[in-house]
């Protein structure tokens, strides 16, 4: 049977608009498999694409601040043997010591970046996060006298949830599923590290009151969450030597306060040599060098990434210990090794978004390109659009 021209006309139309329609629905299920992906951070990534320059060198330096933490453990394990327990002054020396640099760089600046100017218009931040910063390290080191080296190796991970919901809240970070399995993905590897001190019996440390030490553990952590954070916003939007310069001058002032008050007879009854003399320089140095170092990795990826690849400081100071010490060495520590440098890739490998306008000078770090985004920030989304920056309220 012959259709009339009308007939063709609206069967045409009729099938253009099924076609549409089940187009519609077909790139309908495609963005929305997009945007789960984008949400979970779930991307088809070459190895190319992952392993970039910029993470391997993320990786490098954050295994560069382990080195120098495994440096301070060995010497405080070193004067502890000694009979020197003196936490407050090893960190005084620290906070001294950026006093001398970066709070006398502060002096000489001119204008708006000067001491004075800062002073007036945010002295008691930079008084809460250096109150937050000596109380964490005097809060972990006393830890020890009061509980094990498991249990502190176990509830110091506490600060990296801590960080990421004031990172949510403070500096409007936004996670994937992926960031959240790379972490479980790291506190494995700690797991795997704890397991090899359980089998190796190696409970250093006391157990006469672990309530205390552990919530002493818990206490440091969320305090050094704090300062992380502070840290994090300052060194992205206004300026490192800001950042240290400050800590230099309220950290010496707070540290130089609590050692007067609670550490005057220990400092007294300390029998300097020249092996003590020189395990207090080493502490101190490698303190000053993590702090002055510290800022330009998180500037690079953000406080969170940085603990994650601090994660494996114990294990070096684990093979230190097998040299120094005597300890005895398990496989589970290569393990554990391996695992938390997987999870640091993973958390790296997937970009977070950040509402941090990230508008910080880079003449603290001579010009240096070094942007808080991480190497796949610059990948297009799911969607096809690059995703754009938001506006942060002054959080901090």
């Amino acid at each position: 049977m012959t259709l009339s021209p009308a007939r063709r006309i609206r069967n045409a139309k009729l099938l253009r608009r099924n076609l549409a329609i089940k187009d519609m629905e077909v790139h309908g299920e495609e963005r929305l498999c997009g945007k789960w992906k984008f949400a979970c951070g779930l991307y088809s990534y070459n190895l190319r694409d992952v392993f970039t320059w910029r993470l391997l060198k993320t990786i490098f330096m954050g295994q560069v601040l382990s080195l120098l933490i495994c440096g301070t453990a060995v010497s405080c394990q070193y004067l502890v043997t000694a009979g020197v327990e003196t936490p407050m002054l090893q960190s005084f020396f620290n906070y001294a010591l950026l006093l001398l640099v970066y709070t006398t760089t502060l002096c000489t600046r001119k204008g708006e970046r000067n001491i004075l100017q800062v002073l007036k218009t945010k002295w008691w931040k930079y008084l809460l996060m250096g109150v937050a910063d000596v109380e964490a390290n005097y809060a972990v080191v006393k830890a020890y006298q009061f509980t094990t080296l498991t249990s502190i190796q176990l509830l110091d991970c506490f600060v990296i949830p801590v960080l990421m919901v004031l990172s949510w809240f403070l500096l409007k970070t936004r996670y994937r599923l992926v960031h959240f399995v790379a972490v479980a993905v790291c506190l494995l590897g700690v797991g795997a590290m704890v397991g090899a001190d359980i089998v190796a019996e190696r409970h250093q440390g006391s157990t006469s009151d672990v309530v205390l030490g552990d919530g002493l553990v818990l206490l440091s952590a969320v305090l050094y969450a704090v300062s992380n954070v502070g840290q994090e916003y300052t060194v992205k939007n206004l300026s490192r030597v800001e950042f240290l310069g400050m800590m230099g001058l309220f950290g010496t002032l707070i540290s130089g306060i609590q050692l007067a008050a609670l550490e005057t007879r220990a400092v007294a009854a300390i029998k300097w040599d020249l092996c003590i003399s020189v395990l207090f320089a080493v502490y101190a140095l490698c303190m000053y060098a993590l702090y002055s170092f510290m800022p330009v990795v998180v500037k690079m990826t953000s406080a969170t990434a940085v603990n994650l690849s601090l994660l494996t400081a114990d294990l070096f100071s684990l093979f230190c210990g097998l040299y120094f010490f005597h300890y005895a060495f398990s496989t589970l520590y290569i393990v554990s090794f391996l695992v938390i440098t997987v999870g640091f890739v993973m958390f790296n490998a997937a970009p977070t978004y950040s509402a941090l306008p990230e508008s910080g000078s880079d003449e603290d770090d001579g010009g240096a390109d070094l942007t808080a985004e991480s190497s796949s920030d610059r990948r297009m989304s799911a969607g096809g659009d690059t995703p754009g920056a938001e506006t942060l309220p002054a959080a901090l």
